[in-house]
Parts: C-alpha cells; sequence; structure tokens
C-alpha cells in the first residue's frame, strides 16, 4: 500500500465505480483524489506516477464506496460548480445543473453589470441563481424564497462565501403565497420542481434516492408549482419586468398556456430551449 502510485490508485477506483454502474467513474475517482489526497487539477495529471500517502488511502476508498452506492459526488464533496463559481451543497438541496446556468446567461442578456436592479428567486434551493446574479451585479438587490430551512441555510452559507449576504434576504415561504409586495421586481427567476410524480420512477436513482423529493416532484402531472405562481409572479413584477422560469422539457407548450392566461403575460410569454434543443425556459415580461 505504501508504494502506491496515483496512477493505479485512480485506476482500481475508476474499475470499482465503473462496475458499480455509476455516472462519470473516471471523472469521480479524480474528484476523490484531488480532495482526499490535496492534489490540484495540473497535479492529478503530471503526479501520477507518484506514490499516494497510504495513510490517506482508507479514507479516499471510503469516499469510493459511498459513490458506489450511487450517493452523489457532490453530495459527498460537499460542493459543487455552478457559473465558474463553487457551491456548498448537501442533501436537503438539488445540486445544480448545467441547464439553470442558461438562466443567468439570460440575465445577462437584459442587464449590464452597472445595472441596479431588484429581483426575487423562487425555489431558490442552494442560493445558486440568486447568489450568482448577485455576484454578477454589484449594484442588484433580491429577496430568495424556499420552504425548505435546510436549503435556507445552505444557501445563506453561499452567499456569505461570496460575498452577497448583504444584497440577498433569505425568507423560508411558500412561493405561491402572496409573501412579496405587488410590483416591486424588476427580475424574477424559478427553478420550481417540475417532475411529475410517474416521472420519479423513471430517473436516475441517483437522483430518486438522494435527492430532496419535494424540490422535485410538483403534482400529479409536475405543473402545480407553474400554476400557482404565474399569478404571484404576476403581481410582483413591476410592469415590464421579466420572469425567467426553468421547466421540464415536455412542458414547454403547458408552461406558455399557464403564463399566457395570465392578464399580466398576454401575449408576452416564450419558451426557450436549452443547448440540447429541449424546452427549458418560459421567458415572460409584464404588459
Amino acid at each position: 500500500m505504501a508504494d502506491s502510485k496515483l496512477k493505479d490508485v485512480l485506476a482500481a477506483a475508476t474499475a470499482l465505480l465503473r462496475e458499480a454502474g455509476v455516472d462519470s467513474p473516471a471523472l469521480s475517482a479524480q474528484l476523490f483524489a484531488e480532495k482526499v489526497f490535496r492534489l490540484t487539477r495540473i497535479a492529478l495529471i503530471t503526479e501520477q506516477d507518484k506514490a499516494v500517502d497510504a495513510d490517506l488511502v482508507p479514507e479516499f476508498y471510503k469516499l469510493v464506496k459511498r459513490r458506489a452506492s450511487g450517493e452523489p459526488a457532490a453530495y459527498i464533496l460537499g460542493v459543487k460548480e455552478f457559473y465558474g463559481l463553487e457551491f456548498k451543497v448537501g442533501p436537503g438541496v438539488l445540486i445544480p445543473r448545467p441547464e439553470t446556468e442558461e438562466i443567468v446567461e439570460k440575465v445577462q442578456d437584459v442587464f449590464t453589470s452597472d445595472d441596479e436592479f431588484f429581483f426575487a428567486d423562487f425555489g431558490t434551493g442552494s442560493g445558486i441563481l440568486a447568489v450568482t446574479v448577485a455576484k454578477l451585479f454589484p449594484k442588484a438587490k433580491g429577496i430568495a424564497v424556499d420552504l425548505s430551512a435546510e436549503a435556507l441555510t445552505i444557501a445563506r452559507q453561499n452567499a456569505q462565501l461570496h460575498g452577497v449576504a448583504d444584497r440577498v434576504q433569505f425568507v423560508l415561504a411558500d412561493f405561491n403565497e402572496p409573501i412579496l409586495a405587488d410590483s416591486r421586481f424588476d427580475l424574477l427567476l424559478a427553478n420550481p420542481p417540475y417532475l411529475c410524480e410517474a416521472e420519479l420512477s423513471e430517473i436516475s436513482p441517483e437522483v430518486a434516492d438522494f435527492e430532496p423529493v419535494s424540490a422535485l416532484v410538483s403534482g400529479p402531472d409536475g405543473d402545480e408549482d407553474i400554476k400557482g405562481s404565474a399569478p404571484r409572479i404576476g403581481k410582483a413584477l413591476k410592469k415590464g419586468g421579466t420572469v425567467f422560469m426553468e421547466i421540464g422539457y415536455l412542458q414547454g407548450q403547458v408552461a406558455h398556456d399557464i403564463f399566457d392566461s395570465c392578464a399580466d403575460f398576454l401575449d408576452c410569454v416564450e419558451v426557450h430551449k436549452d443547448l440540447s434543443g429541449h424546452d427549458r425556459i418560459v421567458v415572460a415580461k409584464k404588459r
């Protein structure tokens, strides 16, 4: 064990994870090696023939075994990158998805870094959208809402981590309820639960068994939170204000019709596709 080279340890861990059938086995092994053996990404590549610290090998394989059980790597590591920033995550929040980064890009299409605006983030989870927007727009202020106290604890930590805690207020509440003042916000961000109950049995066990169901499923048809929040969003936005909401890839028409049925958004609704060509973001502007 004392003579174990990094490349051999990585190969053994990758083989174990591949046999377990988890996603991205080699990447998981590399991430765990970086954490346990305290390696930079460059060192991980250039020091493959160096021996690893034998005392740390059991700790490394402990993480590998957790991953082999299906536990997501982000929960094991406690962090996940989003839009170039590192965020704390845990079992009480959804793991950030790359599709959600496209909402941030759309916000950058509407505002410049010098703009001063007020935003709300419905279903903030780990705070990725609220914190990233506050980080990118130093003059922006916002309110981030979630039903989970556990999620808000993590979100507040992320706001502190990225130096925006003085500009983002975190609120424990149901965003479908009238909790925010009317006609107050220039921008509203939302990433609500959007899976239907039947879809829960079809998604990866890594998601269904470990990530919070309440943040995934929205009633029998997956659209309860869209229906519940659209009228509230209309009331909360200022005239001319915009909402960006992430939706399920099969919900484009339904979500469009829900927002278009609100007088505030009539004929001012679009559904944008993600990089994979799937319906992913509803963009609606208040009349």
